[in-house]
């Protein structure tokens, strides 16, 4: 069963003050956003390794579609999508983890994702939440409904865990004809073997786009929006040694610092009309 919840509604004139946090409210663009003083200053430093703004635009989000974000986790993508979105008049749905299944602290995060959520309704009020994941959370809505899904380095966990054709499957579905998909994930060399791409976390191209192809989606664009050339890929705890996580913790700390975060993918598909 599909859990679906929107979050608490403030007084429409707490909203209007906390909007003026943001700027006027007739003039939200995704670049005023993006420079917002709600965003957390962590997130803001991490966006000359996420290009949000470019990475948005090329994947062709506007501002009154439905759109659906896939894992948004601790909600770096959440701040900006949401606000855009409802400004526009168009719809954001974050598809999170399962509250009551898989691991301890998946279920945790997405309750301190709802919570985040709540605390901030002049962005997040009209937002909803649904769960998506194993055992059987895979549906996302009904179907031909929504104008585009989202992932933000996602593939590689479902791929280890064993249900990306599950995954992908879930998003033809609930995807309009004409309607699209935008992935970004950790990028592995061209003849990275599946294992190691299992237990690094990067994930050759072609692999990507084989499993959006088997979907049935078409690849429409690639970008090198999010590449990072100083990304060898070949890290002791996989892409995790980088930042933001930098597992090593202080031994080579300045090393992966420099580099930055990992080498990224970034493709659009399209379901076919």
């Amino acid at each position: 069963m599909i859990f679906l919840r929107r979050v608490n509604v403030m007084t429409f004139a707490m909203c209007l003050s906390l909007l003026a946090g943001i700027t006027q409210a007739d003039d939200l663009t995704l670049s005023r956003i993006i420079a917002s003083d709600h965003r957390l200053e962590t997130n803001k430093t991490r966006d000359q390794y996420r290009h949000p703004l470019q990475t948005l635009e090329f994947m062709g989000i506007k501002a009154e579609m439905t759109v659906i974000e896939v894992w948004p986790s601790k909600g770096w993508y959440t701040e900006l999508l949401a606000p855009f979105l409802k400004q526009g008049g168009g719809k954001f749905i974050a598809a999170g983890f399962p509250q009551h299944a898989g691991p301890k602290w998946r279920q945790t995060m997405q309750r301190n994702y709802i919570q985040w959520m709540a605390k901030s309704p002049a962005y997040y009020d009209q937002a909803d939440i649904i769960e998506l994941g194993p055992p059987d959370y895979w549906k996302l809505g009904t179907e031909n409904s929504v104008d585009a899904v989202l992932s933000f380095r996602n593939v590689h966990n479902w791929l280890k865990g064993g249900y990306e054709n599950n995954m992908f499957s879930a998003f033809y579905r609930v995807i309009k004809p004409g309607g699209f998909l935008g992935i970004t994930d950790h990028r592995a060399y061209p003849d990275t073997d599946i294992e190691t791409m299992k237990q690094s976390g990067y994930l050759s191209e072609r692999l990507v786009i084989s499993l959006a192809e088997q979907a049935g989606f078409v690849l429409e664009a690639t970008s090198e929006i999010n590449a990072n050339k100083k990304d060898t890929k070949t890290h002791i705890k996989g892409v995790w040694t980088l930042p933001p996580t930098l597992r090593l913790g202080e031994k080579d700390r300045a090393k992966y610092l420099a580099i930055g975060e990992s080498d990224r993918m970034t493709l659009r598909f399209r379901k076919p009309k």
